[in-house]
């Protein structure tokens, strides 16, 4: 039975998160603050944690940053304020693998968990498609190696922004839209919303563009999705 624990300091929130996930099969620990979610991971670690941001004493982005200084490499779900999109890109940068905003509809976070607890142990695409070195510009991929360099420079990429790198350079230059990213990256059906593959695309940008605000090679198709241009 998958596990999962939820670090929520409201209790009705945290109550009916646990009685939901409970009916779809896992087993669920809850904790009300940081400090407790820690000591909960340390005991047993879960297969998700779903991570509430705004936390008391311990907030949830200090408690992510520790638990992957600590080398917890699990799925983590965060929840953030409505709007924050600061807060979705700085969890994402610490090591997120997801992120849902409140309120939230129970039936696409229990997508999202779904989603991501399938790839637990790993990504489940394609990367057999690609042999050898992929290169555009000046980066380099090693799909084998899952590396990444940058005009001969390492480049850290998260495990879901390099899922989405491979992702577009599988289909050759052609446009890739949200939907298929979703569906071939994070698992998720037509029926969920999200603006995770804009706000992981943004990430790659930073990282691989020299001018993120005027990217070369990660190219946005107006209404459609995004490719990778040479």
């Amino acid at each position: 039975m998958r596990r999962i624990l939820v670090i929520e300091d409201n209790r009705d929130l945290a109550f009916g998160l646990r009685n939901n996930l409970e009916i779809e099969g896992y087993e669920v620990e809850t904790a009300a603050t940081g400090k407790a979610g820690l000591e909960a991971l340390a005991r047993m670690p879960p297969d998700l944690v779903i991570l509430d941001l705004m936390l008391p004493e311990l907030d949830g982005f200090r408690v992510l940053r520790s638990l992957r200084q600590q080398g917890f490499s699990n799925r983590v779900l965060v929840l953030t304020a409505k709007g924050e999109e600061a807060d979705k890109v700085r969890a994402l940068r610490m090591g997120a693998d997801d992120y849902v905003t409140k309120p939230f509809g129970l039936l696409e976070l229990l997508a999202r968990v779904e989603a991501l607890l399938r790839r637990h142990h790993g990504y489940c695409g394609h990367e057999d498609d690609l042999t050898g070195i992929q290169r555009f510009g000046t980066i380099e991929v090693d799909p084998a190696a899952r590396k990444v360099s940058r005009a001969k420079h390492s480049i850290d990429l998260s495990p879901k922004e390099f899922d989405l790198l491979l992702a577009l350079l599988r289909a050759r230059g052609a446009v890739v839209s949200r939907l298929q990213l979703l569906r071939e990256v994070w698992g998720y059906s037509a029926a969920v919303v999200s603006r995770t593959v804009d706000t992981h695309v943004a990430e790659l940008r930073r990282k691989l563009e020299e001018d993120p605000a005027s990217p070369r090679h990660i190219i946005t198709v107006r209404k459609t999705g995004y490719r990778i241009q040479p």
